[in-house]
């Protein structure tokens, strides 16, 4: 349709820039659009809107694309086009205008800026696939991710920006918004947030906030969350929120010269380097750390911890590259675990408290790149209606710490057994747990107190990976899916 609406408009003017200019003026939604004309090959028009586009630059071509991974061949030099620009490129030469308030475009300048990308973090090296690869860089993307934390005998608001301090004195509760692994992320920073700073905080995905009409308080900060930072229902909403009466904004994204990260007055960037495949690993735990952190910095602000307390929490966190690291010696025994799982058809994920969310990340990635229906409850839940679905042929892991809901999770596992359902627990080292027929039991090398959540992420992307390999799926591209959702 774009294609023939530019056909249209080139019958008029004769110029394809004009044309798709004119052509872009009518267009709805979101869009990134690459023209070439038959007549003129040595030129390209490229237009955006809501979905991103970026233009590579070099001595020899200037080029393309809607992520910069896919240039760092042949460049290393962005620029990144923002809403309504459209660039015309030769091999030689490249300029931008703008459409926002003339069809025919306004002459604009963007910055031209070299990524930090480099061509081997998009490379497989010794690994099998990206998201094998992307499991096992966690420990080192953590600890890219903390690197300021590492140094410093106190935390401070200003990782998060200059203005940080001023705004979260302001802060009286946070709003998140997110999509997908992001969203879960987000449930578990309320837990964070509310036991460590005692500050009010929910969490909303983001495709259904901006479909209601919420009560918006100007002291509350928004917090969106995005791997990509392109991720559309997460910017609209963003974008909707604000609309609402929302003053102060906050993004944790990957991606530094992603929509998101200029569209708020405050950012944290998560640094876990380019991921490739779909299903998000490194991501996922990066965001995790970025937001123990805020709930520690806004702990400190609101004096809910003790200088000591906070000492803690900075040890904990310098911890983490290697309890991250002795979590992924668990692989072998999860590869057994995969064969068990290979032929099943539905599986089943519980999870208490703040491992709930956990418990939901790992169905999701189960279904994501295994394709085996997966769901997952909190485990109080599971007398209230899940408890149906057990028997000999459901599957059920339960993340099982050992906290003060191991008891009460104990209980639930019970219930499981007892209508004939196998368990697969992963647990801590100490947990009072026992392995028995029909109990299969992983435990991880340590106990890691707040960051628990973290560490038990670890097992159930390894299960999915090792699932998805004995089925033979595609684990970088499951079917359907794509790596940053950039349409509604």
């Amino acid at each position: 349709m774009i294609g023939h609406l530019i056909s249209l408009h080139l019958g008029i003017t004769r110029d394809l820039r004009e044309a798709v200019c004119l052509a872009a003026a009518e267009l709805q939604g979101a869009y990134a659009i690459v023209v070439i004309e038959e007549e003129r090959p040595d030129r390209i028009i490229a237009a955006r809107n809501g979905a991103p586009l970026l233009l590579g630059l070099s001595k020899n071509g200037n080029y393309t694309a809607s992520d910069a991974s896919a240039l760092l061949q042949v460049t290393r030099q962005m620029v990144y086009l923002e809403e309504g620009d459209v660039a015309e490129l030769t091999s030689d030469n490249y300029h931008v205008i703008n459409i926002t308030k003339n069809k025919l475009g306004t002459k604009v300048r963007r910055v031209e800026l070299e990524t930090d990308l480099t061509r081997e973090a998009v490379e497989l090296g010794p690994y099998a696939h990206f998201m094998q690869k992307e499991i096992f860089e966690q420990p080192v993307a953590i600890a890219n991710t903390l690197e300021m934390v590492f140094s410093a005998h106190s935390l401070s608001p200003r990782l998060f920006g200059s203005e940080a301090e001023s705004v979260f004195q302001k802060t009286s509760g946070i709003l998140i918004l997110a999509c997908g692994t992001s969203y879960h992320a987000g449930l578990v920073a309320m837990h964070w947030l509310e036991a460590i700073s005692g500050l009010p905080c929910s969490v909303e995905i983001a495709s259904e906030y901006r479909y209601r009409e919420p009560i918006a308080n100007p002291d509350t900060l928004v917090v969106g969350i995005s791997q990509s930072g392109e991720t559309a229902d997460t910017l609209a909403a963003l974008k909707y929120a604000k609309s609402r009466g929302h003053r102060y904004s906050l993004a944790i994204c990957n991606v530094p010269e992603s929509a998101l990260i200029r569209q708020t007055d405050l950012r944290f960037l998560s640094r876990a380097g380019p991921e490739i495949g779909v299903a998000s690993t490194k991501a996922f735990t990066t965001q995790l750390a970025a937001l123990m952190l805020l709930a520690a910095v806004f702990a400190k602000l609101r004096k809910t911890i003790s200088k000591k307390q906070e000492q803690k929490l900075i040890d904990g966190l310098r911890h983490l590259p290697v309890a991250i690291q002795l979590a992924l010696l668990i692989e072998p025994q999860i590869i057994e675990w995969a064969k068990n799982f290979s032929h099943k058809r539905h599986a089943l994920f519980l999870g208490r408290g703040v491992h709930y969310p956990i418990a939901m990340e790992g169905a999701l990635k189960l279904k994501e790149i295994s394709y085996i229906h997966a769901e997952a409850y909190a485990a109080g839940e599971l007398k209230h209606g899940p408890l149906a679905l057990v028997d000999k042929e459901m599957p059920v892991v339960a993340i099982a710490p050992n906290d003060s809901l191991q008891e009460k999770l104990k209980s639930n596992l019970q219930e499981v057994r007892a209508r004939g359902g196998e368990l697969y627990v992963i647990a801590d080292a100490d947990s009072s747990i026992q392995e028995s027929k029909g109990v299969h039991i992983i435990r991880l090398a340590e106990h890691a107190g707040m960051f628990s959540p973290i560490l038990h992420t670890i097992p159930l992307q390894l299960l999915a990976y090792h699932v998805a390999l004995q089925k033979g799926a595609d684990v970088d591209k499951p079917r359907n899916l794509a790596k940053a959702v950039t349409v509604e």
